[in-house]
This record gives C-alpha cells, sequence and structure tokens, in this order.
C-alpha cells in the first residue's frame, strides 16, 4: 500500500524502490545491533579503542537508517523496522554471541560491514534501474560512509608483520 504523492515516479516504480529501501532498511538495522553487540561486549588490549570506535559506526548508522526510513515514507510508502521485519528481509549472517576479545570482533564486524556495502553497492544500481536518482545518491552516500567504517575497522587487522609475498611499490616499478 503507497501513500498519495506529488512525487513524479509512477506508482509501480515506487512500490519497487520501496521494497528495495526496506530491505536496505533491514540491513542498516541488523548491523546496527551488531555494533552495538561488540560495542557492549569487546573485551581485551584494544578495550576503549574498539569500544568508542563501535559506538560511533552504532550512531552513523543510525543517521542512514533514519534517511533510509524517511525516504521510504516519502515516497509513500511504510517503512518497516519492527523486529519482526528486519529479521524476515535482512540478509545479514547472525553476529556470533560467544565472542569478546577485540579481534574477534572486528573480524565479525568487519564481515557485517562489508556485506551491507556489498548489498548497498547492487541497491544503486537497481534504483538508477528504475529512474529514481534520489534513492540511488541516497544508497551512494550509505555505500561510501559503510566503506570508510569498514576501513577504520579493517585497520585493526592490518599492520602486523609485513607479507613476504607482498609485492612492494619497488618491486612494482623495478619490473
Amino acid at each position: 500500500m503507497l501513500h498519495k504523492t506529488k512525487i513524479d515516479l509512477p506508482a509501480g516504480k515506487r512500490e519497487l524502490l520501496v521494497n528495495l529501501l526496506n530491505a536496505q532498511l533491514a540491513h542498516l538495522i541488523d548491523l546496527q545491533l551488531q555494533t552495538k553487540q561488540a560495542h557492549w561486549n569487546v573485551k581485551g588490549p584494544s578495550f576503549i579503542a574498539l569500544h568508542e570506535l563501535f559506538d560511533d559506526i552504532s550512531e552513523e548508522i543510525l543517521e542512514h537508517i533514519d534517511s533510509v526510513a524517511e525516504r521510504i515514507t516519502a515516497l509513500g510508502g511504510i517503512a518497516e523496522g519492527t523486529l519482526p521485519a528486519v529479521a524476515k528481509r535482512s540478509g545479514l549472517e547472525a553476529y556470533p554471541l560467544d565472542i569478546s576479545e577485540g579481534l574477534d570482533h572486528v573480524a565479525a564486524l568487519s564481515s557485517a560491514l562489508a556485506a551491507t556495502g556489498t548489498a548497498m553497492r547492487a541497491s544503486i544500481d537497481e534504483a538508477t534501474a528504475h529512474g529514481d536518482a534520489g534513492t540511488a545518491d541516497l544508497f551512494t552516500g550509505v555505500s561510501r560512509d559503510l566503506d570508510k567504517q569498514l576501513w577504520f575497522v579493517e585497520a585493526h587487522l592490518q599492520g602486523g608483520p609485513p607479507d613476504k609475498n607482498a609485492c612492494s611499490v619497488s618491486d612494482a616499478t623495478n619490473s
């Protein structure tokens, strides 16, 4: 069911877009809850850095949740943010409840961020195909921010001893 609006997209396209937006809303709500799970339960030597990072990421995701939900209602749809709706629509893997070590949370959260980013990029193309540059732009902004948050999280997995099989810049230029 769509509410009336003077947005110049045909009702059939708006229905498809609302469905697409609700799928991404579910991904974002699930991701935000997973981020809070990590925030609440992280332990170890990097506790404070990860605890604060996970909280910052959660807050940024909340802003995207609100933007996506508002886009749904602007198109005349109903934002489906209840737990049953999210559980039905989210394609994210269930977050492990038995971890506490910082790097375990980093690994789990980086996977969830990457999966949500992948789904968001696919939705950019789908919104564009339906002629809705506004929704595609919204998804582009979310995608860009998810990639940045993934970078922040993955940085905790990087920077160890150099990989002996990796090609250095000087190796590549001397080839």
